[in-house]
């Protein structure tokens, strides 16, 4: 159905008319708005991070019951798109349009896959998002306490919702793999403590802005401790028993998408949901393998440039080993972060435009899901928020943090990569609301390694050694399209993942080991990086073979990114319309 939907898609916006198209604009921004307040009353949390305060004492409701209702509401949405007309409508509408469409039959075809009965992966799920609650919501008043207060007594409900939203999937077979869950236990028991003191939720209530008065002040510590205790403590200890003596324990033992029932029209779909492209899992093989040999001759140049005597794989151990290329303290691994992005940030009004007013700031990875946890990672803020966007960096197990691989890792994360993107697309008030905050993996991460490349053109990797990081950041994400594909369609095991990616890259052994778990239980999703990196490099060289002299990458950069996040086919007819148009950047609208 969802490929359907594109095609119609594809025409709608190939064939648009000059016609009036006042009437059929006004109907699509009435549809827009009133999905937006529904979507912000059912997810409270995302209500949150976007700014929007009147839901912030709720959590959402997610079960299968609620699903199965929000598809049903996806599906008269989506049918009332199709009836509006769309000649005449602006460039931007008719974006807008194709986003919608694609977003609704997207999230329809993903329940009817039972994409909802897998909530977790290996390093993340409802339990990791609502541990940062402490930091992610406003507290700066008396009210901003009690909602929290609110949430924090409501946990232990949003719990069990998820718990028998498991149960349910396990009565389907639909759970992770149980080889990635060895340890998963000490992510959700660092929240079941004894006191209200040793729990992080406890931490607004330790130290009040000044804009509480102080009368109010002790009121809210005492309940805030006792809501720390009786909702964030015990909601923990439910889901501690249920995964301990019952999801675990019941985990398959097979691996790939294609175990599950109907697994290979799943993961079919998952490769479309997450590329935003109709590719079989061979053709992404195929793509990955043709990646992986191309990136391998140039990793081998420069290993020839630091005039290392020895084979490819004895680089690779040489690197693993030596202890020149790892921090020894976590200080000194962030301040090394930091200092690139700084860098980075003095180098981008030579790549853009226009640049976002949001700031970000260096943090480490919180050190309840460091164990499992990717090497960095952006978490964003909403434009009203008191603090920034954040670049985190894993400081656990620094003898697996590499800082050969740190220049490339800091340029996705942070700048030029999702911090850049991720705060313009929201400041782009032009948009609707759903477009701001849309986010498909595709064009986000596809970005995130093209600005990897970009810091090329910035002067970054001038030790040879960093810019074979930044080609083991490239072959890593070559490698997953293979691995990905190898792992839940090839009938591949674990550790012939695990040497795939340990025989390829320079990754540290431990990252090698948590990568792989990370796809085999979020299939599709690692697919998303290679295959948008390579269609906006395609598109690079397409507008500068079109535009010779003309060329400017400011210009192009902002073209990419002026519209938020979209599909790879709308950014292509983007470009391609661009391009028709003689190259007039700055007279586009969004």
């Amino acid at each position: 159905m969802l490929w359907k939907v594109l095609i119609v898609v594809a025409i709608v916006l190939g064939t648009a008319s000059a016609a009036s198209g006042e009437n059929a604009a006004k109907k699509l921004h009435a549809l827009l708005d009133e999905e937006w307040a529904w979507r912000l009353a059912e997810d409270p949390l995302f209500a949150t991070s976007a700014g929007e305060h009147r839901y912030d004492d709720r959590l959402p409701s997610v079960s299968v019951q609620d699903e199965a209702r929000r598809a049903a509401y996806r599906r008269k949405l989506l049918s009332r798109i199709r009836a509006i007309p769309v000649n005449g409508l602006s460039e931007t509408d008719r974006v807008s349009y194709a986003m919608f469409a694609w977003e609704l039959a997207d999230a329809i075809e993903g329940f009817e896959q039972k994409r909802h009965l897998l909530p977790l992966t290996a390093d993340s799920g409802f339990h990791t998002e609502f541990a940062r609650l402490p930091e992610e919501v406003p507290l700066a008043t008396t009210h901003d306490y009690e909602n929290y207060i609110a949430r924090l007594r409501a946990f232990p409900n949003y719990a069990g919702q998820y718990i028998a939203l498991l149960r349910e999937a396990m009565k389907a077979g639909y759970t992770l793999p149980r080889v990635v869950l060895e340890g998963y236990e000490r992510g959700i028991a660092a929240h079941v403590v004894d006191e209200p003191s040793k729990s992080k939720f406890s931490t607004p209530f330790r130290e009040f802005p000044a804009t509480v008065p102080d009368a109010d002040r002790e009121r809210l510590r005492k309940a805030g401790e006792a809501a720390v205790m009786s909702g964030a403590v015990e909601g923990y200890r439910a889901f501690l028993d249920f995964m301990a003596k019952e999801y675990i324990p019941s985990a398959r033992t097979t691996l790939g998408a294609s175990a599950l029932s109907d697994g290979p029209a799943i993961y079919r779909y998952l490769i479309r949901h997450f590329t935003t492209l109709d590719l079989t899992a061979d053709q992404v093989h195929k793509i990955g393998l043709r990646e992986v040999a191309r990136i391998r001759a140039e990793m081998e140049a420069v290993i020839k440039r630091t005039g290392f005597a020895g084979d490819f794989a004895s680089f690779l151990k040489f690197l693993r080993t030596d202890p020149r290329f790892y921090a020894k303290t976590p200080e000194e691994l962030l301040k090394a972060a930091a200092w690139i992005a700084k860098r980075m940030d003095g180098k981008l009004p030579s790549l853009f435009r226009r640049l976002p007013r949001q700031p970000y700031g260096v943090e480490a990875v919180p050190a309840d899901i460091a164990p499992k946890y990717t090497a960095g990672r952006y978490v964003g803020a909403p434009l009203d928020s008191t603090r920034a966007g954040r670049y985190w960096v894993n400081t656990y197990a620094l003898e697996s943090r590499t800082l050969y691989t740190l220049e490339a890792l800091t340029l996705h994360e942070a700048v030029p990569g999702h911090h850049l993107q991720g705060a313009l697309a929201k400041e782009l008030a032009d948009l609707p609301e759903f477009r701001r905050y849309l986010y498909v993996d595709a064009f986000g991460e596809g970005w995130g390694l093209y600005s990897e490349r970009l810091g090329l053109e910035a002067g970054f990797y001038t030790d040879p050694y960093s810019d074979f990081g930044r080609l083991t950041y490239e072959m890593w994400r070559a490698c997953r399209l293979v691995v990905d594909t190898g792992l839940h369609a090839k009938g591949w095991t674990r550790q012939q993942a695990i040497d795939y990616l340990a025989g390829n890259t320079a990754l540290s052994f431990h990252e090698v080991t948590t990568e792989t778990d990370r796809y085999i239980s979020w299939p599709g999703q690692a697919l998303a990086y290679k295959l948008g990196e390579l269609k906006i490099r395609e598109l690079r060289a397409k507008a500068e073979k079109a535009l010779g002299a003309r060329f400017d990458i400011r210009d192009f950069h902002d073209l990419i990114l002026g519209s938020g996040t979209v599909t790879l086919p709308v950014l292509e007819r983007r470009v391609e319309a661009f391009l028709r148009s003689g190259g007039e950047w700055r007279k586009r609208t969004p």
